[in-house]
C-alpha cells in the first residue's frame, strides 16, 4: 500500500478520506437530474425512505407481469436503456407528472432493471449530499448456489463510518417471492460479491467461475466476470453505464482469456477491491488507459448496435 493509499486509511479508521466522501456525494454525469432537480429537493433520504421512493417509480422488467401482473408492452421496452437520469425523469414524467414522492401503479412505473433502481438510489442520495455509489457484481439471493449479475448502490453510513449496500429493487413484492432474510437496506457481504471479489475468488479456486452471470440468458464465466470489473471500474469513475454495454477491453462471450489478458483484469481487480484507498489510481488508470476508459458510443449487447452514451 502506497503513502497515499495509507493516509486516506488513517484519516477516518474505515478508509475513507473526506476527499473520497466528497466526490461520491457529488452527482456524476448520469445520476445529475438537470432540469428536475427541484423534483428531488422535498425527497427524504434516509435508506428505507429512498428504496421506497424508487420502487414506487420503477419496475423490474424481467418479473413485471410475473410479480406485479403487468405485460410491458414491446413499445416500452426501450426504457430500460435510457442511460442517464434527467431523461430517465423525462421519461417518467410522461407517464404519471405526479411529485416524486408519490408511488406509481405498475403501469405508470418506469420499466428498467438493476441499474436503474441503483442509479435513482444514487441520484437521490447525492442530492442531498449522501456520499453513494454504484457496485457491479453478483448477488447471491437469485437462485441458490449461483451468483447472479447485479447492481447495488453503495452508500456512506455515517453513523457507524462504514460504506453499506442497498438493494432497492428488493421491495415487499420481490423479498417475498424470493423468500429474502437478510436486510436489503444493509445487505451483507457474503450476499452481494463485487466484479473485483468475485474474481479473486474464482482465481484463487475459490469459486468456480460457472456459477457467476445471468441464468436466464445461459451467460456465465470467468469472460463475463470480466466484464463486469470493467463496468464496475467506470461505474466507480462516475460512468453508471447499462450493464450490456460493451467497450474497449471486455471479452466477447465465452471467450478464453490468455494469461495476459488474466493478469490484466487481476490488476483491476486489485484497483477495485479497495476503491477508497485506491481512489486516485481508480482514477487516473481510467482516464489514462483507452482500453477501460468509456468511449462517446458503446456497443449495446442487447440491440446489437453502436451507440452514443448520451444523445443529442
Amino acid at each position: 500500500m502506497n503513502a497515499t493509499a495509507l493516509s486516506a486509511h488513517r484519516e477516518n479508521g474505515r478508509g475513507a478520506s473526506q476527499r473520497v466522501l466528497d466526490h461520491y456525494a457529488s452527482h456524476s454525469p448520469f445520476s445529475t437530474p438537470g432540469r428536475h432537480a427541484a423534483l428531488l429537493d422535498a425527497l427524504p433520504f434516509d435508506p428505507a425512505s429512498v428504496a421506497r421512493t424508487v420502487q414506487g417509480l420503477l419496475i423490474y422488467e424481467h418479473v413485471a407481469e410475473l410479480f406485479y401482473g403487468y405485460p410491458i408492452p414491446d413499445a416500452r421496452r426501450a426504457e430500460s436503456h435510457i442511460r442517464p437520469i434527467e431523461q430517465f425523469i423525462d421519461a417518467l414524467l410522461e407517464l404519471d407528472d405526479r411529485p416524486l414522492h408519490i408511488g406509481r401503479p405498475s403501469e405508470k412505473r418506469l420499466v428498467g432493471i438493476c441499474r436503474h433502481f441503483m442509479l435513482l438510489s444514487l441520484a437521490i442520495f447525492r442530492h442531498h449530499g449522501v456520499p453513494a455509489r454504484g457496485r457491479g457484481g453478483f448477488g447471491a439471493y437469485f437462485n441458490p448456489g449461483k451468483f447472479e449479475d447485479h447492481w447495488v448502490c453503495e452508500y456512506w453510513k455515517a453513523e457507524e463510518c462504514r460504506w453499506a449496500l442497498l438493494d432497492s429493487q428488493f421491495d415487499d413484492v420481490f423479498v417475498r417471492n424470493l423468500a429474502i432474510h437478510h436486510d436489503v437496506l444493509d445487505v451483507p457481504r457474503a450476499q452481494f460479491l463485487t466484479a473485483s471479489e468475485a474474481w479473486r475468488r474464482c482465481r484463487g479456486g475459490e469459486l468456480n467461475p460457472n456459477l457467476f452471470g445471468i441464468e436466464f440468458s445461459q451467460l456465465r464465466g470467468l469472460w463475463f466476470i470480466a466484464g463486469s470489473l470493467i463496468r464496475d471500474l467506470a461505474t466507480l469513475n462516475g460512468q453508471e453505464i447499462l450493464p450490456w454495454d460493451v467497450w474497449g477491453v471486455q471479452p466477447a462471450p465465452d471467450a478464453t482469456l490468455s494469461d495476459e489478458e488474466l493478469d490484466f483484469f487481476d490488476e483491476i481487480a486489485l484497483l477495485t477491491a479497495d476503491p477508497d484507498a485506491n481512489f486516485d489510481a481508480l482514477k487516473q488508470r481510467f482516464a489514462e488507459d483507452v482500453r477501460v476508459r468509456v468511449p462517446a458510443k458503446v456497443f449495446n449487447a442487447l440491440r446489437q448496435r453502436e451507440e452514443r452514451v448520451f444523445e443529442g
